[in-house]
């Protein structure tokens, strides 16, 4: 199969189940929302060595928000309700209560998994702390040196799928990174999914394992440049650099459609392969076939 020049090989990426959180995090103004954002996805590329994934899900309009100010959707993935449960609280506290003006919400008020939220984070008000009940849910009130920090007191925890992801082989690394430009930027567009890498892409793709016991991954060696002749290759003829982009999304549906979407964009002049990396179906239940996924859209 071929869009344009570009070959999309019959291959399938391989996807875990996790569990994810969404958080709307408000702000004064756009300056401080981006202060807020930056500091709580950073260092969430991958759960291998970080606490959580994460990712802006969606920018909202004052009139979207529970509080009438700019905010933002930010999804969390994690392997359990457990791991969410420490890494959410210590990146909320650290990185949302410290940034001035900010408010956090539940964005899934409906799920009926819970962990707690405001619960732990309201003893840094040292007793002067207050509790609120509006609807049936729960708020904590701490105060700061700006005022209050508006905080839920618990959140909601759905299943989520991550680890989907597409394998980009161009004639130039120029050509590689404006074509992963245009599919982060297709995904960004649409709800649900995140791309929790640097920019959305990963240059440092992974193999389950290594040579050295202690090393849970390893580069992905199959595509990396400056090994041909060393190792077996995955890399096509006049590839010059490969990128990947991960994408980690509310259900199977929303990561299908991501995909699809991110091909598209991705697909033309000085790109030569789009591809995906799989585990020979043997660790990930959830399986995107390529083709399949161009083919339904």
């Amino acid at each position: 199969m071929q869009i344009g020049p570009t070959i999309i090989e019959e291959t399938f990426a391989e996807a875990f189940g996790m569990r994810y959180a969404r958080l709307i995090v408000t702000a004064h103004d756009d300056y401080w929302l981006d202060a807020a954002i930056r500091e709580f996805t950073g260092y969430s590329s991958s759960v291998i060595a970080c606490d959580a994934e994460t990712g802006v899900d969606q920018r909202l309009l004052p009139a979207d928000t529970p509080d009438g100010r700019p905010g933002a959707s930010l999804l969390v993935f994690g392997f359990s309700t457990d791991a969410l449960a420490k890494a959410i609280p210590n990146r909320t506290g650290q990185c949302l209560m410290t940034c001035p003006t900010t408010a956090v919400y539940d964005g899934l008020p409906e799920a009926e998994e819970r962990i707690p939220l405001g619960k732990h984070i309201r003893f840094f008000g040292d007793g002067f702390q207050k509790s609120k009940q509006v609807a049936g849910r729960r708020y904590w009130r701490v105060p700061v040196m700006d005022g209050e920090f508006l905080i839920e007191d618990k959140l909601g925890v759905r299943k989520g799928v991550a680890g989907g992801n597409l394998i980009v082989q161009a004639a130039s690394l120029e050509a590689a990174l404006a074509a992963v430009r245009r599919g982060t930027a297709a995904i960004d567009a649409l709800p649900g999914v995140i791309t929790p890498f640097p920019g959305g892409v990963a240059r440092s793709g992974s193999k389950v394992g290594s040579r050295y016991k202690a090393i849970k991954a390893s580069t992905a060696d199959a595509y990396c440049p400056t090994l041909r002749g060393r190792v077996e290759t995955q890399l096509r003829d006049n590839v010059s650099a490969a990128l990947e982009i991960v994408i980690d999304g509310v259900d199977e549906a929303t990561v299908g459609r991501a995909m699809s979407a991110a091909m598209r964009a991705m697909a033309g002049e000085g790109v030569i392969a789009i591809g995906a990396g799989n585990y020979g179906g043997k660790l990930g239940k959830f399986h995107f076939r390529l083709h399949e996924l161009l083919a339904s859209a």
